[in-house]
């Protein structure tokens, strides 16, 4: 099945459906700025018949009602689902005439239907107006006459799909469908013939990507708070279950339900998804012979089946297929199965109206692939959309009650309880009421002699009379794939009733569905389901997993990650599970584990291959893990009850919520260092030394031990500015920001966001916000020992029970057990603090750490550093500095994996998870970094430019400038660039060109005898044709900058002027270094420089053409084109940098670099 020509066809037919049927309401004067008057007799110069009059004032009333938008979906999407139901049943042989709607024999887009119709025999076609269209040669209008006429005619045998039309929407039917690119065409022509042949898939995929755009849409409106209406439920929460996942469901609960009741291999073989139950103790074992006992009384038209969440209706049709093969089994025929599986035992409800028209075509297609005759048997399924009683007429109630006091008081309970339905769908609770006398009533009332005013809409309440029914019964299967859907996006009608009446539930809709199957199922029936997962772990739900101890799990498939192939990513984690009603004390339920498989195709294959990990776990173990955590993995849960909490040991404790991030946290290199006080011990400290930034954990990459300090939080005056503002938004401080007594502390801290924890130990100095969470222990003894205990696999493990998510908030990390070995503590401490100290060494390896002092082909250049190597001349070429670099590094990354490794040694042991984990770890995991050639010269290159503008200098270790007081003698070996203007040119125009100065600091850090080696190595990184210097110069005309952001993530400390694609003009200027007169320097002294060096170097290029041959005019008029652009875009250049340096600008570092950047942006380069 080609799924991306469905969705192309679907989305486009959406589309185009919309337009048609908005044209087509123009027409009668409606559109989406006014309706018009119901009572016009004409629009636009068109005489209304009266059926169009009577058809437009009903679409006027219906907008009125619903409004326009709503109002020519819906339209659309029911000449959409016709459309398909036409096309699927043509295809199939379905059509009760036999004669193709779309096609031709041959599946050419040449409708039958049209060279037929003097032929064919329709109900309620009318031969006169065949004959009359066929004489005026109008194609068009008999084609559209001829459909609505074979849908009117279909209604007879498919009332659930093809309604009668005389409403409005025959008035909106979309014209031009006989025309080249039409919707018609288009569903002929990219969907493959052969895809229409199974129903439930074709209806399935249309039906979602039909969607698609409208589930952007609604999300797209979440992110600016538009919470869920009831219109856009369906939209937003439909999903297509995988096939497979069907199967697995239908198969572990109506299937296990039957044969456990009535043994049978040969048809237990049929069932490939079947799960086999898990070996059980003695005593369970009776438990369960019992209940297959009630089970054997079981006849097949017995077994009432639901999916109170249809969708299109492929559960519905899969449990058709295996009640067909139990009927089968049982010794009934298949004709008469079928009949009875569409009458007795399947049920289905969707709060989607289209939807459930599709179930209902599904179930009724299903019953015709089993039975070609079935239309003719005029049997009907219990498939419905959910209708709300919001607009019951008071009169045509009492109407029908007929003045009966009993039936008044049971529509009252129905009216009641299905007001506002739409808004809530199957979780609504309807009260048992007499459904005999209610129909009996409908019965009397089409048999009257006499029809009231009021019959037809008393009929009608018989949709809410069979919605009620269903919700009301209780079913031996329920299985569905209910809507996802947080509280938080919830509207207010519905997350109210899920509070009200789902209180355990009430975190998400699916949660909330969980606990109304279980009510809908009978004692001892099945349920089975696919949901996310985070039900089985998360702290919101706990009460509900206390509430589903009490019913027995048979088995289950945790999916996780991208079990929908419509779905990447890691957001949507999944399980599907089949349980019983029933409280079977010691009973093993089996739990097959796909998370760690890519894909939908991998997951089924490992799980139908028995592959996959199975547990085979009674529920109670349960019970000993914080929270009742359904980590059925879990070899050892005592673990959870043998040590102390980590909350007992230390302080897992949550970070400030700043509620303006850009405004009071920027990264430390974009303010001026002289304001920043790295090393405070307590807050009065802090507030003595006057400065404004101070260090905070705010999350970031996987590492371990140390580093990702990128950040400082504006805490002046201890934090006054940003207290004041709590007080104002909440009227409180510790509301958001909260847990002020461990500011400043000594702790460990990891990132709240990520797929797997990494812990970090920081000293004095820091405060935390709620990305980067810490844990504050008692001592430091304690803090080397939970550092070593965090960062080691078992914690990993332990949290992937805790929170398999994408969230690890100290609330879970406080439930780690932590167990004390004193025989052990000591070489854990050890071995912890060694780590810090090598991962602290690593990061300052680098210029993005505040404590970095020099670059490492610096340290090496003699073979200086902790390695000691021998000092000869060979040292300063910049390839040996490398290579001692690189052994080094890798020394250093293989004593932290080595480590590693023994802590995990080490804690397996005290915590006996032996079965479960191997103490080795990949390089991935390893978080210090080895030596990379071209990351490394990338970094020499950005800490020789940091020399040019002073940040670094050869004479002083670490950072010598970023803001503050200038001191130019710091600067002896290699002078700092006196204007702060360093030009990027094509050639070496200017005395400070930047190549100039690059190559100079070579000469003058590695020697004259090295120098031209050392750049030719530089250059043969890089890459590039030509000599090395030609190669740097590139480099730093075409990559450098984009290099330089990237490593000060998108806040870049050189910011680079550019006049545009041409390469007229750069240069690089250092922001703290920035003066109010910088920019009319770099205009004078620079701009008007170049364009004399380009007016000059263009009228020697002329008088050059002028006296040239013709072969060499062609090379110099290419170059003369490239001249006078670049002076053309100079000149624009100059016009710009005019007008700010007028304005002689002043920047306040404390604004951090993107708005500094933005008042400069017209003349800088953009940060890629």
């Amino acid at each position: 099945m080609n799924k991306n020509a469905i969705k192309k066809f679907a989305i486009e037919a959406r589309r185009a459906l919309i337009s048609r049927v908005g044209q087509r309401a123009l027409k009668y004067g409606i559109s989406d700025k006014a309706v018009g008057n119901p009572n016009d007799d004409s629009v636009n110069g068109h005489l209304l018949s009266s059926t169009e009059k009577k058809q437009r004032a009903a679409l006027i009333g219906q907008i009125k009602e619903k409004g326009y938008e709503q109002v020519i979906e819906e339209v659309a999407y029911t000449w959409f689902n016709r459309f398909s139901a036409l096309r699927f049943m043509e295809v199939n042989g379905y059509l009760p005439t036999r004669v193709r709607v779309f096609t031709d024999e041959n599946n050419a887009f040449k409708p039958q239907i049209l060279t037929e119709a003097i032929h064919m025999e329709l109900d309620g076609l009318d031969m006169e107006k065949v004959y009359a269209y066929k004489d005026a040669n109008d194609n068009d209008e008999l084609y559209k006459y001829l459909l609505i006429t074979q849908c009117n005619a279909l209604n007879s045998v498919l009332p659930g799909m093809f309604q009668k039309i005389a409403d409005y929407t025959e008035l909106l039917f979309p014209d031009n469908l006989l025309r080249e690119g039409s919707v018609v065409q288009q569903m002929i022509e990219l969907i493959d013939e052969d895809d229409w042949k199974d129903a439930v898939q074709i209806i399935g995929w249309l039906y979602q990507y039909y969607n698609s755009e409208k589930k952007d849409d609604v999300f797209a409106a979440l992110k600016k708070n538009v919470k869920i209406t009831k219109e856009n439920i369906p939209a937003a929460t439909q999903l297509f279950t995988p096939d497979w996942i069907v199967r697995y469901m239908v198969e572990n609960s109506l299937s296990r339900l039957w044969v456990e009741g009535h043994p049978n291999d040969e048809l237990k073989s049929q069932w490939k998804y079947y799960l086999e139950e898990a070996k059980q103790e003695p005593e369970v074992k009776a438990q369960l012979a019992s209940i297959r006992e009630e089970y054997k009384a079981l006849k097949p038209e017995d077994i009432l089946c639901i999916d109170p969440c249809s969708g299109s209706g492929h559960i519905l049709a899969y449990m058709f297929d295996v009640l067909v093969q139990i009927y089968e089994a049982y010794g009934v025929d298949t004709r008469t199965a079928v009949a009875s599986i569409v009458e007795n035992n399947i049920y289905g409800l969707d709060i989607d109206d289209r939807a459930a028209q599709l179930a209902y075509f599904s179930v009724m297609m299903k019953a015709c692939q089993y039975d070609k005759r079935f239309l003719r048997r005029k049997v009907q399924p219990h498939v419905y959309a959910i209708v709300e009683s919001n607009h019951v007429d008071k009169y045509v109630g009492e109407y029908f009650c007929n003045g009966d006091a009993k039936l008044k008081d049971a529509m009252d309970t129905i009216i009641a309880e299905l007001h506002d339905a739409k808004e809530y769908g199957s979780i609504i609770t309807v009260s048992n009421q007499d459904w005999d006398a209610l129909y009996a009533r409908f019965d009397e009332i089409q048999n009257e002699s006499v029809m009231s005013i009021y019959s037809d809409a008393a009929l009608k309440l018989r949709e809410i009379v069979r919605v009620a029914e269903v919700l009301s019964n209780r079913y031996w299967v329920v299985i569905t794939n209910p809507p996802y859907m947080g509280g938080r996006n919830m509207n207010g009608k519905l997350l109210n009733k899920i509070v009200k009446e789902f209180p355990s539930g009430k975190s998400d809709l699916f949660s909330a569905f969980i606990l109304k199957t279980s009510m809908m199922t009978k004692n001892k029936g099945y349920t089975g389901m696919i949901t996310q997962h985070s039900w089985m772990f998360l702290s919101s739900f706990e009460a509900l997993r206390k509430d589903f101890l009490n019913t027995n799990l048979i088995n289950m498939c945790h999916l996780g990650p991208r079990a929908f192939e419509e779905i990447s990513g890691e957001v949507v984690q999944t399980t599907t599970w089949v349980s019983r009603k029933s409280h079977v004390k010691g009973l093993k339920g089996s739990y097959v584990r796909l998370v760690s498989y890519d894909s939908q195709n991998e997951k089924e294959k490992m799980y139908v291959n028995g592959e996959a990990p199975r547990y085979d776990v009674g529920q109670t173990q349960f019970e000993n893990i914080p929270g009742q955590a359904f980590a059925y993995w879990l070899g050892n849960p005592k673990v959870f009850i043998q040590g102390k909490s980590l909350e007992q040991v230390a302080n897992p404790r949550q970070g400030m919520k700043t509620l303006d991030n850009n405004y009071y946290i920027h990264f430390w290199h974009e303010v001026s260092l002289d304001k920043i006080m790295f090393t405070a011990i307590d807050a009065e400290q802090a507030k003595s030394t006057g400065c404004k930034w101070f260090p905070i954990n705010h999350g970031g990459e996987y590492r371990k031990y140390y580093g990702n300090n990128y950040t400082v939080v504006n805490w002046y005056n201890d934090g006054a500015e940003m207290k004041a503002n709590a007080i104002r938004k909440y009227n409180s401080i510790t509301r958001t920001i909260t847990n002020i007594a461990y500011y400043f502390k000594p702790g460990i801290t990891w990132s709240v966001i990520c797929s797997y924890p990494s812990f970090r130990w920081y000293g004095n100095g820091f405060l935390f916000s709620n990305g980067g969470q810490c844990v504050v222990p008692d001592s430091d003894e304690e803090l080397e020992y939970i550092i070593g205990i965090l960062n080691s696999k078992v914690t990993e493990y332990l949290l992937n029970i805790l929170s398999p998510t994408l969230g690890f908030e100290s609330g879970y990390l406080k439930k780690i057990p932590i167990i004390q070995n004193p025989e052990k503590k000591e070489s854990v401490m050890k071995i912890a603090r060694a780590n810090i100290e090598l991962c602290k060494k690593d990061w300052d390896s680098f210029e993005i750490s505040w404590d970095f002092v020099t670059h490492p082909l610096i340290t090496y250049r003699s073979g200086s550093g902790y390695a000691d190597v021998p000092m000869d001349k060979w040292q300063y070429r910049i390839a040996d500095a490398y290579q001692t670099w690189e052994s080094n590094a890798t020394a250093q990354f293989e004593l932290l994996k080595e480590n590693e490794e023994e802590l995990n040694r080490i804690f397996i042991d005290i915590y006996g998870l032996h079965h479960e984990l191997i103490p080795e770890i990949e390089d991935k995991d390893v978080t210090v970094r080895k030596a990379n050639l071209e990351r490394d010269i990338k970094s020499f290159i950005s800490y020789v430019l940091g020399c040019m503008f002073g940040r670094y200098s050869l004479d002083v270790d670490g950072l010598v400038y970023a803001g503050g007081e200038w001191d130019a003698s710091k600067y002896s070996s290699f002078a700092a660039d006196k204007d702060n203007i360093i030009p990027i040119s094509d050639d070496e125009y200017f005395e400070d060109d930047i190549v100039g100065r690059f190559v100079k600091f070579v000469e003058v850090v590695y020697g004259k005898d090295t120098l031209q080696e050392n750049l030719k190595f530089i250059a043969d990184v890089l890459g590039g044709k030509g000599q090395p210097k030609e190669v740097i110069r590139n480099y730093f005309m075409n990559d450098f900058y984009a290099d330089h952001c990237k490593m000060y993530q998108k806040r870049p400390i050189y910011w680079l002027f550019d006049s545009g694609k041409k390469n007229g003009f750069k240069c690089l200027i250092y922001m703290h270094r920035y003066q109010p007169d910088t920019i009319a320097r770099i205009r004078t002294d620079y701009v008007h420089e170049q364009q004399a060096r380009y007016r000059t170097a263009i009228a020697d290029l002329e008088t050059r053409i002028a006296n040239s041959s013709t072969s060499e005019r062609v090379k110099l008029n290419k170059q003369l084109k490239t001249l006078n652009d670049q002076a053309t875009e100079i000149h624009a250049y100059e016009e710009k940098i005019h007008h700010l340096a007028d304005q002689m600008i002043s920047i306040d570092l404390d604004d951090g670099v993107k708005k500094n950047y933005e008042i400069f942006k017209d003349v800088l380069a953009k940060i890629k």
